[in-house]
């Protein structure tokens, strides 16, 4: 009997709360379309303004974000140094810039041999970038090694496109 009485009462409770919560204010206040309708019957808070984002930074304008290498190398050849140097100018007159260095590899060879050569690629960028006066923690060096490609052709000019480190502004 008592269990009986129990499992009634909690029923009841289970029904008057549920009644309760599936009730609408009869003025429609909390339907959308009476929100902005009715304009008066919104709050008096004004709503919290988002500073704007910061301008998005995408380097030195006219100047290529990709230095590209040789096969299975990782120093910055000659023709690369004027780019190189370009992007550490912009870094050093904004301070607030913030640069990635992504490292890549062409297919051929293991897949860890390619990752640790991919991320020599970017440090041997990063260390030039250093040279050219730009603080090292305001530069990070990744390697995606041959998980990114921007080829996938099969030809020494498909492997070239894909031996290289690409400038990432944050």
């Amino acid at each position: 009997m008592m269990k009986s009485l129990q499992r009634v009462s909690l029923a009841l409770s289970v029904s008057v709360l549920l009644a309760a919560c599936g009730a609408a204010p009869k003025d429609g206040s909390e339907d959308t379309t009476y929100y902005y309708a009715n304009p008066k019957g919104r709050s008096a808070v004004a709503p919290v303004q988002a500073p704007p984002p910061p301008p998005a930074l995408s380097g030195p304008a006219g100047v290529a974000r990709i230095v590209y290498f040789d096969f299975d190398k990782y120093d910055v050849k000659p023709e690369y140094r004027s780019i190189v140097e370009a992007h550490a100018r912009y870094m050093r007159e904004r301070p607030q810039a913030r640069v990635v260095l992504e490292g890549h590899t062409d297919a051929r060879g293991g897949r860890s041999y390619n990752v640790a050569l991919g991320q020599r690629r970017a440090e041997a960028v990063r260390q030039a970038m250093q040279l050219g006066g730009v603080p090292g923690e305001r530069m990070e060096a990744i390697s995606w090694g041959m998980e990114k490609p921007a080829s996938l052709e099969k030809t020494e000019a498909g492997y070239q496109l894909n031996r290289r480190v690409e400038f990432v502004y944050r």
